[in-house]
């Protein structure tokens, strides 16, 4: 673990997550397990990392890159992902990941307003970056990783790049404010904000990689989440590298069979998933569980949306295992309250602050709300992994923040023990299997589709997702709802955003309801699709 003094003026994530790991004498440990199909294995040590980052940063720098500029990652899962990400953090270059199933138009809100230089890709993901490259006149370098030539214009070969780069790299001082990595996050209306962070995320994520997650020496821990997410990196890159804690990564998709195979067969010992995950996983037979050793496991861990009772129960039973929830976001960067092992387990419920960690439930008006009594879930600002700005939007930024308490835009209670309950968003983002999708995003390429005159999209609840993307559309005089059309909606949306921001259901309405200054009431398309109360429909537009 990190603290400011033990620091000194070296805080860079890229340094400390693997050449200070082989200088306290972790160099021939595996720090690696990168599985990228069921039937192949292969390891990397600290010391392997610490050399493919040097040479990223190596590659950075002779193209020219300087710090503080911006770089991103577009990968599935892959080894490409890791030693750029450190690479880039090395070279003091912000790093932005991107997830692996993003359309064009998420593509472009990112790319574009960070301005970012370059970005690193795999040969099947070009074609969407080259539809949109014209509007991207900062966009100077695309790396592939799959091509043993440069192409030109800016495509270079990564293999190439490696080849020509010295594997050694001196890291320069890197301060606690010096930014480091860039993630999105959707908001229920506008674009989506860039959350920038600082190197000195690094210790609130190993603190909490250390006394929550309960990471040892000789432990071997599988964190599923993908590193275009918060999740992915804070516990899937920098946490547990920073304590010198081996990691498998597994390149394949979902199969139950396969991973507890993998949780078998390769000892994990800590595994951190999603709900949505672990609800698949209670979907398949009892008996398909009763043959695997998992003797070794230690702990399970949930984040990304809350655990369901019944998921803990299910594994208290199954796996002999409690399952401990985490609650955090994009903008704290690090777990902020949960349950973990040596504190009660109350299941559907958050669990309580970490130490260090100050939060509370506050009225609309600022003030304290008494236990068990649903308001704002609000977090003392000035934790180390706070984040910095949403880059280019510092009044969003401001906006979160009141009398030094952080809003985190969540709304929850807090019982008479200190527990914290999660009660929902208190503006419209949809968390559909622990990814945040903008309702106006989809709402907005739903506009595109020349069929579609009108459209407004809400959450509603689902048992597998959590919430599903409900779309409500209003059809062009002359057309008529069909399965081609609805196909086509949904082809396009995949494509325009994303295969998660899908709708998984649609539904045509006359007109979508709007307040009379035209702004979408989804409270009232959520009421009407829940079959509840509309509420107060004072302010909406005459139908």
């Amino acid at each position: 673990m990190y603290t400011h003094e033990s620091l000194g003026s070296q805080f860079n994530i890229g340094h400390l997550c693997t050449r200070a790991q082989c200088d306290a004498g972790r160099g021939d440990k595996v720090a690696l397990r990168w599985v990228p199909t069921a039937l192949q294995r292969i390891d990397y040590t600290f010391t392997d990392l610490d050399l493919h980052s040097n040479r990223f940063a190596n590659v950075l720098t002779g193209l020219g890159f300087q710090p503080g500029e911006i770089f991103f990652t577009f990968l599935p899962k892959a080894t490409e992902q890791f030693f750029a990400f450190l690479g880039a953090l090395k070279a003091q270059v912000v790093c932005g990941t991107l997830f692996a199933n993003f359309g064009d138009e998420a593509l472009l809100d990112r790319l574009g307003d960070s301005r970012a230089r370059g970005v690193i890709t795999k040969k099947q993901f070009l074609k969407k970056i080259l539809r949109i490259r014209d509007r991207l006149p900062e966009l100077e370098y695309i790396i592939l990783v799959d091509s043993d030539e440069h192409q030109g214009n800016g495509i270079l070969s990564y293999s190439l790049l490696m080849a020509g780069a010295s594997d050694s790299f001196e890291v320069p001082p890197t301060g606690p404010e010096t930014p480091s990595v860039l993630h999105y996050t959707s908001g229920s209306t506008g674009k989506p904000k860039g959350v920038l962070h600082c190197h000195r995320s690094i210790i609130s994520q190993s603190y909490t990689t250390a006394h929550v997650l309960d990471l040892k020496e000789d432990d071997l821990l599988w964190c599923t989440a993908d590193q275009g997410w918060v999740t992915g990196t804070s516990y899937g890159i920098i946490g547990p590298w920073s304590l010198g804690v081996a990691q498998l990564h597994y390149g394949g998709g979902y199969d139950a069979g396969e991973w507890f195979s993998l949780l078998e067969r390769e000892g994990v010992t800590v595994w951190y998933s999603a709900p949505t995950a672990l609800r698949m996983l209670m979907r398949e037979s009892d008996d398909l569980y009763a043959k695997f050793d998992l003797s070794r496991l230690r702990h399970i861990y949930s984040v990304g949306e809350p655990l369901n009772p019944e998921v803990i129960h299910w594994s208290r039973r199954l796996l002999r295992h409690e399952i401990y929830d985490t609650w955090f976001q994009t903008e704290t960067g690090a777990i902020m309250i949960c349950n973990r092992p040596g504190v009660e387990v109350r299941p559907g419920s958050m669990g309580t602050p970490i130490p260090g960690i100050q939060p509370a439930i506050l009225g609309d008006d600022g003030a304290p709300l008494p236990d068990g009594e649903q308001g704002n879930l609000c977090i003392r600002s000035g934790w180390p992994s706070m984040f910095a700005t949403y880059l280019n939007n510092e009044s969003a930024y401001q906006s979160k923040f009141r009398d030094g308490w952080y809003y985190t835009g969540d709304t929850a209670r807090r019982d008479g023990d200190g527990h914290y309950w999660f009660m929902g968003r208190s503006d419209d983002v949809i968390n559909t299997a622990g990814h945040l999708i903008s309702p106006f995003e989809v709402e907005s390429a739903l506009l595109e589709i020349p069929e579609i005159v009108e459209s407004g999209v809400i959450g509603a609840p689902d048992e597998l997702l959590y919430e599903k993307v409900v779309a409500f559309i209003a059809l062009r005089q002359g057309v008529e709802y069909s399965t081609a059309l609805e196909l086509k909606i949904r082809l396009y949306i995949s494509n325009k955003v994303s295969s998660i921001a899908t709708p998984q259901e649609i539904r045509v309405m006359e007109r979508i309801p709007k307040n009379k200054s035209g702004k979408i009431m989804r409270r009232v398309l959520k009421a009407t699709y829940l079959g509840t109360e509309l509420g107060d429909v004072s302010t909406m537009e005459d139908l």
